[in-house]
């Protein structure tokens, strides 16, 4: 059986932007398919929001072209608009309005009611439904994203474009939120989402790894981490800072970032590992535990970057 080509929905091609002096965007390139999840990926101020707001046309490029869903965001921009789905970092819905209001207004502005396309939103909102009478102000970080959600759905967009949509949420709503994500593949509905979790990035599709306004590296989260160049381990000790320490000045040190309680280090050559442990102890460090692990995004994008710390 031949396989269905899929239909590319974004094609950006040398976008570049600039606020006076600073490059936001530096002439990127990138194409997203129907029905994808695809994540950019990258630390603030890395161009991230400057990119979605030119993809949703609240923001001109300065330099190079983009089409989405076939419309060019410039001369296009009001017919794009009511076939995009827009969830900005910052909640942005009305606080005094209550959960009901808030959903009516959005679906008003589109020219749609709630029963209408109530069956695109149902798994959303049911969490959020009994406090319909609520004012969005008093909802909890997890709510107001469920509500800012099928405000961003409630007219059947094909597009739905969520910056950073999980930033300072708990970690059982953030995962439901994702698996929201997932079920809106039925619904035929592509997905541009940023994160600076990199949890979450293994469960895009495909992912772009941006910084400074550059595209590192685009690819799926298992092919990236399969491009990790070298051997990698991970060394805890109690004593968290003098181990960062040592572990810089070791002689045979490549790279040496803290990764929550550990410390993931590389060395120059393969193999060199192995003196690290008497190296430590003469030092001071008697507990350093090492253990060659596999590398997670997060340790693919220092890699790319070239922000490695040698060691002298």
């Amino acid at each position: 059986m031949r396989n269905e080509q899929k239909q590319e929905v974004i094609r950006a091609s040398g976008i570049a932007k600039s606020f006076g002096t600073t490059e936001a965007l530096k002439e990127i390139s990138f194409g997203v398919n129907e029905g994808e999840i695809f994540g950019f990926i990258g630390p603030d101020g890395a161009g991230k929001t400057t990119l979605f707001r030119i993809l949703t046309t609240l923001l001109l490029p300065g330099k190079g072209s983009m089409t989405v869903l076939g419309r060019d965001v410039v001369r296009e921009f009001r017919k794009l608009r009511g076939e995009i789905g827009y969830m900005p970092g910052r909640f942005s819905l009305y606080m005094d309005l209550t959960v009901g209001e808030n959903l009516r207004f959005y679906a008003s502005v589109f020219g749609t009611t709630i029963e209408e396309n109530y069956d695109l939103i149902r798994d959303i909102y049911t969490h959020i439904e009994p406090f319909t009478n609520r004012l969005a102000g008093r909802l909890s970080g997890g709510m107001k994203q469920k509500l800012a959600l099928s405000c961003a759905l409630i007219h059947r967009p094909r597009l739905l474009v969520l910056d950073e949509p999980t930033t300072g949420v708990d970690a059982v709503s953030r995962t439901e939120f994702w698996e929201m994500l997932r079920q809106l593949r039925e619904h035929r509905i592509t997905v541009l989402v940023s994160t600076p979790y990199m949890d979450e990035a293994m469960r895009c599709d495909r992912v772009a790894l941006l910084q400074e306004g550059r595209i590192l590296a685009i690819d799926t989260p298992e092919n990236i981490r399969q491009g990790y160049s070298r051997r990698l381990y991970s060394v805890r000790s109690a004593e968290k800072f003098r181990l960062i320490t040592a572990l810089r000045k070791f002689p045979e040190t490549r790279t040496a970032w803290p990764f929550g309680e550990d410390v993931h280090v590389t060395f120059r050559e393969e193999g060199r590992a192995s003196g690290l442990e008497n190296f430590l102890r003469e030092v001071g460090i008697t507990d350093a535990r090492i253990t060659e692990i596999r590398a997670g995004i997060e340790d693919c994008f220092l890699e790319l970057m070239g922000g490695a710390h040698a060691g002298p």
